[in-house]
């Protein structure tokens, strides 16, 4: 009789997979390890939601978003999952954006006839002179925020619709901020693009349904309708949160991440978390995926990092939002307004019933004003009280409603919102990211904040769903580094991102399973 190699018996874990945070990305990874059969466990900082910035909040009866969430993807495999998990509960919405610059209103995408009549036609010639003088001497390879938009709009367009607002986003002059930034989130859109898609719009030609999701294409800067469920973006983590408890995962909410110890005697981590009271709880994991922000994670090794400098180095810009409760009829049909005028410090304002007519009781109206901060700077640390009144006070300035008109508000602070493109991120990121693979194969950074990338929660959940499927493979066949911010790596599926993987050259790594 022939004998057969066999492998020796593996060390027994407490689960299969370890995921850290609840957001889109590890709430993604969970439902489909716990649909194929896996055991997971899903540790959340946040003691009552689940969605990261995705999540809805509750304030009495009303619902709000920590930013907005338009339901749009490129990618079919995160459209497909999308309605997988909320089947009946998405909403066709009408995307309707302004600017207030200057004192007026300019419809978001740009109305040709009414940004000329708005900034004057010796303004408007301006622009077209900055944008030509631009397309013929262009910033070779712009490594700035500032040279990237100057090449593809004009200066003079950048100084006014660009540089007062990207400023009070960051927090930081707009020639330190990276040209990875605005390459990523306008990317796609030019100001040819825009005249000629402004022109159509102000003839009423370019009009497109949000029929069905996934299916617009074109540039998303310049879509009109989008699908949106129908109590927020929360009701979509929720229900995936559930899915996964009804499919044998755990949720563990509560708990912050203290050490991640890798031994490579037995392959497994044990993973430490904290809870409010200062207990601790120990598990043990063959795999660990993390949607923490990478400064975190890097504190929690119990064998620190060569590069923990690198990830301490990098940055986060934080928001405040100000949820402003008023009689219906006395709001406005946005589902959010960019205010790019300097005399005020909100930096975008949201009518959160334009997004969902169930976001609000009848009667009633729910605006969200956005202040960008840093953790524990004067905006940050101010009362709820303060932060109210400014809120009332700007609201007023701006002429949108009068101050005297708000009858409720409640304060929702985000730490960590937005990962910070500086002129160093990239090399700080690629330094975490090469010492984390090389010494553990078995652990997966994924989403916006995980892998410091500001992208949208398609992105996010398809750096989770590649994941998934090495880890249900046994081998690192995708590289969720080459998803981009569109979610466009796996555009034509799975085999299309196979065939991606391959013309990259990239080496299969196999991991265990």
């Amino acid at each position: 009789m022939t004998d057969i190699a066999t492998s020796p018996p593996q060390p027994t874990a407490d689960t299969d997979v370890f995921i850290i945070g609840a957001g889109p990305a590890g709430l993604t990874a969970g439902y489909l390890l716990t649909k194929a059969g896996r055991s997971v466990t899903v540790i959340e900082r946040d003691p009552d939601y689940v969605g990261g910035i995705s999540r809805t909040v509750r304030y009495k009866d009303f619902l709000f978003d920590i930013g907005g969430h338009r339901f749009f993807s490129k990618s079919r495999e995160v459209v497909d999952l999308w309605n997988e998990i909320l089947p009946q509960d998405f909403i066709d919405r009408p995307r309707l954006s302004r600017i207030f610059y200057g004192r007026k209103y300019y419809a978001y995408p740009l109305k040709a006839f009414e940004a000329l009549t708005n900034l004057g036609i010796f303004t408007s010639a301006l622009c077209m002179l900055s944008y030509a003088k631009a397309k013929a001497f262009p910033v070779k390879n712009p490594k700035t925020f500032h040279q990237w938009v100057a090449n593809q709009f004009g200066e003079k367009l950048f100084s006014i619709f660009f540089k007062t607002y990207t400023e009070k986003v960051w927090g930081m002059d707009c020639d330190d901020i990276s040209a990875d930034w605005a390459a990523q989130r306008i990317k796609g859109l030019s100001l040819g693009h825009a005249i000629i898609d402004a022109l159509k719009r102000s003839a009423g030609l370019n009009r497109r349904p949000a029929a069905t999701l996934g299916e617009q294409g074109g540039v998303k800067t310049l879509l009109e309708s989008f699908r949106y469920p129908r109590k927020g973006p929360g009701m979509m983590w929720e229900t995936a949160a559930r899915r996964i408890a009804e499919q044998g995962g755990e949720i563990r909410m509560g708990r912050t991440l203290t050490t991640l110890d890798w031994s490579d005697a037995t392959g497994l981590w044990t993973v430490t978390a904290t809870l409010a009271d200062g207990t601790t709880e120990t598990t043990t994991a063959r795999h660990v995926i993390s949607s923490a922000p990478i400064t975190e994670l890097a504190t929690s090794f119990a064998k620190p990092l060569a590069a923990a400098e690198n990830a301490f180095a990098l940055r986060y810009r934080d928001f405040i939002t100000v949820a402003l409760i008023t009689k219906a009829g006395r709001s406005f049909p946005d589902n959010w307004i960019y205010i790019h005028d300097p005399s005020v410090k909100v930096g975008r304002i949201q009518n959160f019933l334009s997004w969902s007519p169930e976001m609000a009781p009848e009667g009633y109206a729910c605006l969200g004003l956005e202040y960008f901060c840093f953790e524990g700077d004067g905006l940050w640390t101010s009362p709820d009280a303060e932060l109210i009144a400014l809120a009332r006070r700007e609201i007023d300035q701006i002429g949108l409603i009068r101050a005297e008109d708000v009858i409720d508000a409640a304060v929702v602070r985000q730490p960590k919102a937005y990962p910070v493109y500086d002129d160093s991120y990239q090399a700080n990121v690629e330094a975490v990211r090469a010492e984390a693979e090389a010494k553990y194969p078995t652990l997966h950074l994924v989403g916006r904040n995980g892998m410091h990338k500001y992208n949208n929660q398609d992105h996010a959940m398809m750096t989770a769903m590649l994941t998934v499927e090495n880890i249900l493979a046994g081998v690192r066949t995708f590289d969720v580094w080459q998803v981009n911010e569109d979610a466009e790596y796996a555009e034509a599926g799975m085999a299309g991102a196979q065939e991606a993987l391959k013309s990259e050259r990239l080496v299969p790594r196999r991991v265990n399973a």
